[in-house]
Protein backbone atom coordinates (compact mmCIF):
# COMPACT_ATOMS: atom_id res chain seq x y z
CA UNK A 1 0.00 0.00 0.00
CA UNK A 2 1.33 3.29 -1.18
CA UNK A 3 0.90 6.29 1.47
CA UNK A 4 -1.39 9.33 -0.08
CA UNK A 5 -1.60 12.35 1.61
CA UNK A 6 -5.44 13.31 1.76
CA UNK A 7 -5.08 16.69 3.63
CA UNK A 8 -1.97 18.83 2.96
CA UNK A 9 -1.23 22.15 4.69
CA UNK A 10 1.26 24.55 3.76
CA UNK A 11 2.64 26.76 5.75
CA UNK A 12 3.42 30.67 3.83
CA UNK A 13 5.03 33.88 4.62
CA UNK A 14 4.92 35.51 1.68
CA UNK A 15 8.29 34.13 0.58
CA UNK A 16 9.38 32.46 -2.64
CA UNK A 17 9.84 29.57 -0.69
CA UNK A 18 6.09 29.55 0.60
CA UNK A 19 5.23 29.92 -2.95
CA UNK A 20 7.21 26.92 -3.85
CA UNK A 21 6.38 24.61 -1.13
CA UNK A 22 2.93 25.26 -2.19
CA UNK A 23 3.67 24.43 -5.59
CA UNK A 24 5.23 20.81 -4.06
CA UNK A 25 1.88 20.57 -2.19
CA UNK A 26 -0.71 21.05 -4.81
CA UNK A 27 1.66 18.52 -7.14
CA UNK A 28 1.81 15.90 -4.06
CA UNK A 29 -2.38 16.07 -4.43
CA UNK A 30 -3.16 16.07 -7.39
CA UNK A 31 -1.37 12.46 -7.32
CA UNK A 32 -2.57 11.31 -4.08
CA UNK A 33 -6.23 13.24 -4.71
CA UNK A 34 -5.84 15.15 -1.88
CA UNK A 35 -6.64 18.82 -0.41
CA UNK A 36 -4.30 21.75 -0.10
CA UNK A 37 -4.83 24.64 2.77
CA UNK A 38 -2.55 27.03 3.14
CA UNK A 39 -1.82 28.78 6.28
CA UNK A 40 -0.89 32.39 7.22
CA UNK A 41 0.42 33.47 10.59
CA UNK A 42 1.13 37.04 11.80
CA UNK A 43 2.78 37.54 14.55
CA UNK A 44 2.08 41.30 15.75
CA UNK A 45 4.86 43.05 16.43
CA UNK A 46 5.53 44.60 19.67
CA UNK A 47 5.77 48.04 20.03
CA UNK A 48 4.63 48.66 16.59
CA UNK A 49 2.90 51.89 17.91
CA UNK A 50 6.30 53.32 19.18
CA UNK A 51 8.29 53.12 22.02
CA UNK A 52 5.53 56.71 23.33
CA UNK A 53 2.78 55.68 21.92
CA UNK A 54 -0.17 53.28 23.23
CA UNK A 55 -0.90 49.84 22.29
CA UNK A 56 -3.30 50.29 19.16
CA UNK A 57 -7.26 49.97 19.37
CA UNK A 58 -8.43 45.97 18.52
CA UNK A 59 -9.82 47.03 15.71
CA UNK A 60 -6.60 48.79 14.38
CA UNK A 61 -5.02 45.58 15.28
CA UNK A 62 -7.21 43.54 13.43
CA UNK A 63 -6.95 45.56 10.42
CA UNK A 64 -3.29 45.58 10.04
CA UNK A 65 -3.20 42.10 10.79
CA UNK A 66 -5.91 41.38 8.24
CA UNK A 67 -4.15 43.66 5.46
CA UNK A 68 -0.84 41.49 6.12
CA UNK A 69 -2.76 38.35 5.63
CA UNK A 70 -4.33 39.79 2.17
CA UNK A 71 -1.16 40.61 1.10
CA UNK A 72 0.79 37.89 1.71
CA UNK A 73 -2.59 35.51 0.10
CA UNK A 74 -2.65 37.93 -2.69
CA UNK A 75 0.77 37.46 -3.11
CA UNK A 76 0.48 33.47 -3.20
CA UNK A 77 -2.48 33.83 -5.65
CA UNK A 78 -0.65 35.90 -8.01
CA UNK A 79 2.08 33.58 -8.25
CA UNK A 80 0.27 30.59 -8.76
CA UNK A 81 -2.09 31.64 -11.54
CA UNK A 82 -4.76 29.00 -12.09
CA UNK A 83 -2.86 26.65 -10.03
CA UNK A 84 -4.48 28.43 -6.69
CA UNK A 85 -7.72 27.74 -8.13
CA UNK A 86 -9.90 25.32 -5.20
CA UNK A 87 -6.62 26.24 -1.95
CA UNK A 88 -8.61 26.60 1.01
CA UNK A 89 -7.08 29.58 3.26
CA UNK A 90 -6.72 29.78 7.14
CA UNK A 91 -5.22 32.80 8.85
CA UNK A 92 -4.15 33.08 12.33
CA UNK A 93 -2.32 36.01 14.44
CA UNK A 94 0.27 34.65 17.10
CA UNK A 95 3.16 32.96 17.00
CA UNK A 96 3.79 30.73 13.42
CA UNK A 97 5.22 27.68 15.14
CA UNK A 98 2.24 27.41 17.82
CA UNK A 99 -0.16 28.04 15.09
CA UNK A 100 0.65 25.56 12.75
CA UNK A 101 1.28 23.07 14.59
CA UNK A 102 -2.53 23.60 16.53
CA UNK A 103 -3.74 23.60 12.99
CA UNK A 104 -2.31 20.00 12.21
CA UNK A 105 -3.74 19.18 14.90
CA UNK A 106 -7.53 20.52 14.73
CA UNK A 107 -7.51 19.40 11.20
CA UNK A 108 -6.05 15.91 11.47
CA UNK A 109 -3.33 17.07 8.38
CA UNK A 110 -1.65 14.13 6.53
CA UNK A 111 1.25 15.91 5.80
CA UNK A 112 2.80 19.82 6.64
CA UNK A 113 4.61 21.02 4.02
CA UNK A 114 6.97 24.45 4.26
CA UNK A 115 10.01 26.36 2.45
CA UNK A 116 12.80 25.88 4.02
CA UNK A 117 13.50 29.65 4.33
CA UNK A 118 11.21 32.64 4.56
CA UNK A 119 11.69 35.05 7.76
CA UNK A 120 14.09 37.82 7.27
CA UNK A 121 17.21 37.23 8.87
CA UNK A 122 17.15 39.18 11.93
CA UNK A 123 14.02 36.71 12.95
CA UNK A 124 15.71 33.66 12.45
CA UNK A 125 18.11 34.85 14.59
CA UNK A 126 16.10 36.07 17.07
CA UNK A 127 12.97 33.38 17.39
CA UNK A 128 14.89 30.41 15.65
CA UNK A 129 13.51 29.03 12.45
CA UNK A 130 10.17 28.44 12.36
CA UNK A 131 11.17 25.02 9.84
CA UNK A 132 13.60 23.99 12.45
CA UNK A 133 11.47 24.35 15.31
CA UNK A 134 8.59 22.33 13.08
CA UNK A 135 11.30 19.66 12.13
CA UNK A 136 11.08 18.58 15.96
CA UNK A 137 7.90 19.35 16.80
CA UNK A 138 5.33 19.01 13.61
CA UNK A 139 2.47 15.91 14.55
CA UNK A 140 2.39 14.41 10.83
CA UNK A 141 5.24 13.90 8.59
CA UNK A 142 6.83 16.61 7.29
CA UNK A 143 7.83 18.26 3.82
CA UNK A 144 10.83 20.84 3.87
CA UNK A 145 10.81 22.27 0.19
CA UNK A 146 14.14 23.52 -0.63
CA UNK A 147 15.55 27.23 -1.90
CA UNK A 148 14.98 25.87 -5.78
CA UNK A 149 13.45 27.45 -8.96
CA UNK A 150 13.22 24.45 -10.20
CA UNK A 151 10.21 22.96 -8.12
Amino acid sequence: MTWQPKKILVGVDGSEQSVAATRVALKLARISGGEVTVITVVRPPEGWWGLEGSPPSPEALASAVAAGQREILDRLREALGDEAAGLTTVEELGDPTTAILAACEREQIDLLVIGRRGAGLVERVMLGSVADRLAHQAPCPLLIVPDTEDV
